[in-house]
C-alpha cells in the first residue's frame, strides 16, 4: 500500500463491510448504512497513521481493473493486530482474500500474540480460525438509556495526551501490550476521559458510546461506561466478550438491549479483561 492508495482503499472497506452488514443483515437490527463521509475521513487518517508506523502491514490488491482488496495490519510490543480487510464483493471467493491476508500474516511472523475483531462471515472465520486464532463470540449493547437509572458518576476526568504512560501501562496489564503511538490518532478522532485513583486505574474513549475501555478492575471499567452512557442519547457498546460480563450488568441497567455478533479472534493470549476492544487498533 501506498499513501496514494488510501482513499480508494477507504471505498473498498466501505463498500465491502456494506455488503457484508447487508448479507448479514438481522430483521431487529437498523438498515445497514454505508460508510458516512465523517467516519470514510476518520478511516483515512487512521490507515495512514499505520502506514507510516508499520508500512509492510498493509497491503492492497490490484488488477487491470484497479484494486479488488486490501488489508491492513499492525504490530505493537510483540502483539500482531488486524485493523483492517476487505476485499471487493465481484472478487470474492476466488481465493484472493487468502493471497491477500499471506503478506500481513507474514509481517506479524515474530509476534508472541494476535488480536483481531472478526464478523460472522464465514469464509472469513475458518480463515482466521486457520492462521491459529481462537474465537470468541461477542456481545454488544444498544439503545437508548434510561437517564433515571444512570448513578452518580465521580473520579472521572477529561484525559489528555499525558495521561499516555498511564495508559500504556493499563494496556500492557490488560492486553498485554501498549497501544504507544495509535494513541494519538485515537485521542484526535474520540473524547478520552480517565479514573485514575488509589483502587484503580483506566480510561475510555467515548463516541456515542465506547470505542475503547482498559482498566485495572471492573470497579474502575464499570464507572467508565456509566460516563460513556451518559455522554449520549443513542449508546453503542461493542466487543463485549463473556469475560467481560461486568459490561453487560451495566447496560443491562442502564435500559441498553443486549445481542450478539462477530468474534475476537486471539492467537496466544486470554481474551483481555475488564477490556473493551477497539473496532481497528484493538
Amino acid at each position: 500500500m501506498t499513501d496514494e492508495d488510501v482513499p480508494t482503499a477507504e471505498r473498498i472497506t466501505a463498500v465491502g463491510f456494506h455488503e457484508l452488514d447487508t448479507r448479514m443483515f438481522r430483521r431487529a437490527w437498523p438498515e445497514p448504512q454505508l460508510r458516512p463521509p465523517d467516519r470514510g475521513a476518520n478511516w483515512i487518517a487512521r490507515t495512514r497513521h499505520l502506514l507510516g508506523t508499520d508500512p509492510g502491514g498493509c497491503w492492497v490488491a490490484e488488477d487491470g481493473t484497479g484494486m479488488l482488496g486490501v488489508v491492513v495490519s499492525f504490530e505493537r510490543e510483540k502483539m500482531w493486530l488486524l485493523a483492517s480487510y476487505a476485499v471487493v464483493p465481484g472478487s470474492q471467493g476466488l481465493g484472493l482474500g487468502k493471497a491477500l491476508l499471506a503478506p500481513a500474516l507474514d509481517y506479524g511472523k515474530g509476534s508472541l500474540r494476535g488480536m483481531l475483531n472478526a464478523s460472522n462471515d464465514p469464509k472469513a472465520v475458518r480463515r482466521y480460525h486457520a492462521a491459529g486464532f481462537t474465537l470468541h463470540p461477542q456481545m454488544f449493547l444498544r439503545g437508548t438509556p434510561d437517564r433515571s437509572r444512570i448513578p452518580v458518576i465521580d473520579r472521572v476526568r477529561d484525559g489528555s495526551l499525558g495521561d499516555v504512560d498511564l495508559m500504556d501501562s493499563i494496556d500492557r496489564r490488560t492486553r498485554g501490550a501498549a497501544h504507544g503511538p495509535d494513541h494519538q490518532i485515537l485521542f484526535q478522532q474520540y473524547r478520552l476521559v480517565v479514573s485514575d485513583t488509589s483502587g484503580g486505574q483506566g480510561y475510555a474513549y467515548l463516541d456515542d458510546g465506547v470505542a475503547l475501555l482498559a482498566a485495572t478492575d471492573r470497579r474502575t471499567a464499570a464507572r467508565l461506561l456509566w460516563e460513556a452512557i451518559a455522554s449520549s442519547d443513542d449508546v453503542l457498546v461493542g466487543h463485549v466478550t463473556p469475560e467481560n460480563s461486568w459490561a453487560v450488568d451495566v447496560g443491562l441497567a442502564a435500559g441498553l438491549e443486549l445481542d450478539q455478533a462477530g468474534f475476537l479472534a486471539l492467537r496466544h493470549m486470554r481474551p483481555p479483561a475488564p477490556y473493551l476492544a477497539n473496532g481497528a487498533l484493538m
